[in-house]
């Protein structure tokens, strides 16, 4: 047993605690949180630290089988021409593969994560999610725009989901609106109803997507032309992508829509008011590494919008770090209080994940890790560019 101490702890669903204290069994169970110890009480046990004591990082949003890029594609090309160098290059041996994906988790763990949304193509995390070294909800993503080949991309799916290591979660979800037929999305829909999924999806990164649906151009329409297939039958709607790819997504699925670089408030409230358990993931240091365009984070404060945190792949990020993809949204907008950036790497990507029982929050029974924060603001608690974290537990 351990009797923890810090400047302040946040429990997160619960006030701040100055100088509070956390029990916590061997496991890492918490047994009790209370408010400071008086002087009286015995603290020759009692570990104390200098900081903001929180519960353990949740990355909704991640990419480890390309954990090999690290360094490898440049920075600030935009996304179709990401697409294209990510399509280009060629793999490594299995052995590098396995490699990174190891180190990559083990940069994770180190920085705090407990848990990962992780997006899945093929199967080369599958040894490494089984050693249960942390948490994950796997998304097997199907891509392909030619409806042609929407049975095989989809039956290739489910045989990475039957593949995938018993007892650990997971579901089949779709790429993005611009690589995935109305095939290949009724398929999905179907699989998830099934199977009672959550799903994940690409949204917005660039207004070349919008562009593709408005008025069928942009730089995401030449790139799919460019690699062959044929948009005869595909035509402008004059609406966005999200409200057309809305209503090809199950309505009673929790849905993540990942990155929203150009969402705006107007699709955020439409979207909201069309479906009840939508999440809004931000990967905004690979928006930056992307498209050098940060999304409108406050637009969905406004929308009292339920976001979460990810860290996208070492293909298109310099770290895989929840508190660095903070600290980005937080220079950019200093207005968003510390609680809030916290409770969107927390609590609510433990709830979109279906984690919320056991992380996201420092509450009694749970195992949610902690981590300690410090080059904190201490008069307004606010991250600075000094700011680090330490996994304690």
């Amino acid at each position: 047993m351990r009797k923890i101490t810090a400047d302040y702890i946040f429990p997160i669903t619960s006030k701040p605690l100055k100088d509070g204290v956390i029990t916590i069994d061997d496991k890492g169970t918490i047994l009790d949180i209370s408010p400071q110890m008086i002087d009286d009480d015995d603290q020759s046990d009692l570990e104390h630290h200098r900081g903001i004591i929180i519960p353990g990082f949740i990355n909704c949003h991640c990419h480890l089988e390309l954990s090999f890029f690290k360094g490898m594609l440049k920075e600030h090309t935009g996304l179709d021409v990401f697409i294209r160098d990510i399509l280009a290059l060629q793999r490594p041996e299995l052995d590098v593969i396995l490699k990174s994906i190891d180190e990559a988790e083990n940069e994770m763990i180190n920085n705090g994560i407990v848990a990962v949304g992780d997006i899945s193509n093929g199967n080369t995390t599958y040894l490494q999610k089984a050693k249960r070294k942390m948490l994950y909800h796997t998304f097997i993503e199907v891509f392909a725009f030619d409806p042609t080949k929407s049975k095989s991309v989809f039956d290739n799916a489910v045989s990475l989901f039957n593949e995938y290591p018993s007892g650990l979660h997971k579901s089949i979800t779709p790429h993005a609106p611009y690589s995935v037929s109305d095939e290949l999305f009724r398929m999905i829909y179907d699989f998830s109803k099934t199977h009672d999924a959550i799903l994940s999806i690409h949204n917005q990164e660039c207004e070349g997507e919008n562009d593709l649906f408005l008025t069928k151009t942009g730089t995401i329409y030449e790139r799919i032309k460019s690699w062959g297939t044929d948009l005869s039958n595909f035509h402008a709607t004059g609406k966005k992508s999200l409200p057309i790819v809305l209503h090809k997504m199950p309505e009673t699925s929790k849905i993540l829509l990942v990155h929203n670089t150009v969402t705006t408030e107007e699709d955020i409230r439409w979207t909201m008011s069309q479906h009840e358990q939508l999440y809004w993931c931000f990967c905004p240091n690979a928006n930056l590494y992307i498209e050098q365009k940060l999304p409108n984070f406050a637009a969905f404060i406004n929308s009292n919008a339920r976001c979460v945190v990810g860290t996208d792949s070492y293909a298109s990020n310099w770290s895989l770090s929840i508190l660095d993809e903070l600290k980005t949204i937080s220079k950019n907008s200093p207005n968003i209080p510390f609680e809030t950036l916290l409770k969107w790497s927390t609590i609510n990507g433990a709830e979109f994940l279906g984690y919320s029982d056991q992380l996201g929050s420092i509450e009694v029974g749970k195992q949610p890790g902690l981590n300690l924060l410090t080059g904190i603001d201490s008069n307004t608690l606010a991250l600075t560019p000094d700011s680090k974290v330490k996994k304690i537990i």
